[in-house]
């Protein structure tokens, strides 16, 4: 689990709870349910008029990593190349065979199953290439929709704030109603300002920044898996790599 995540996220609603308490208001002001429903529902029936039901649900799928974000270390990548390297050399492309099977990640298995099939060093760097960029695209569409919740949440909080100032405009003979119905107006443009900054757009922020993490990753995977087909000295294939550390 990524703890600075965790507390960054707690110490969202800490931040508007507390300004609410120092501003001299209660915390039950900032309750509202038609304020709720407006933003947050408002919100969700904008992302599914514009998104695509398998780029929303990717989207949810991606939501996890934020808190338990995928575990990238480019040197140890790096030595894991180099150690198939240094088989294919010993015993031969087949060598890499049992390889296969203990990876994990399907990009790696479909590339080291490329390599052991005898396919050109080209075949295979275009293969993967087309994958990368194929799955690149997918999770930045996903990464998208938090963006786009971060922008239209603050319109539906403007939205929300203007419903609750007409329905204090009907009762101005009431003076009584005028200041919690004000407040209570503005509560959807809260909901909706925070949801937007303390949230969505950090959140996609972040996701796009392990995206490209991931990118690398897989550059250093189709690099060195090209290398290893074109037979070249493991050293070599190690000072290539190193080059994408800088």
């Amino acid at each position: 689990m990524d703890l600075v995540s965790i507390v960054g996220t707690i110490l969202a609603f800490v931040v508007v709870i507390l300004g609410t308490i120092l501003k001299g208001s209660s915390v039950e002001a900032l309750w509202n349910p038609a304020a709720f429903v407006i933003v947050f529902a408002g919100t969700i029936a904008a992302l599914l008029v514009q998104t695509q039901g398998k780029v929303l649900k990717h989207a949810m799928g991606m939501l996890p990593m934020i808190y338990k974000p995928p575990r990238h270390v480019p040197n140890d990548l790096i030595s894991r190349v180099i150690g198939w390297s240094e088989i294919s050399r010993r015993q031969g492309l087949l060598g890499l065979e049992p390889q296969i099977e203990s990876e994990q990640d399907p990009f790696v298995r479909k590339g080291l199953q490329l390599l052991v099939d005898g396919s050109e060093p080209e075949a295979i760097r275009g293969v993967l290439e087309v994958e990368q960029d194929t799955r690149e695209h997918e999770d930045l569409a996903g990464a998208k929709v938090f963006e786009q919740a971060g922008i239209y949440s603050p319109t539906m909080g403007i939205i929300g704030a203007v419903m609750g100032l007409m329905a204090v405009m009907q009762n101005l003979a009431d003076p009584s109603k005028l200041g919690h119905g004000i407040a209570a107006a503005f509560v959807a443009t809260i909901y909706g300002v925070a949801l937007a900054n303390l949230l969505m757009l950090p959140m996609s922020s972040r996701l796009k920044g392990m995206i490209h993490k991931q990118g690398k990753m897989r550059e250093i995977i189709i690099e060195g898996l090209v290398s290893i087909a074109r037979g070249d000295n493991p050293r070599q294939i190690e000072s290539r790599l190193q080059g994408y550390l800088t």
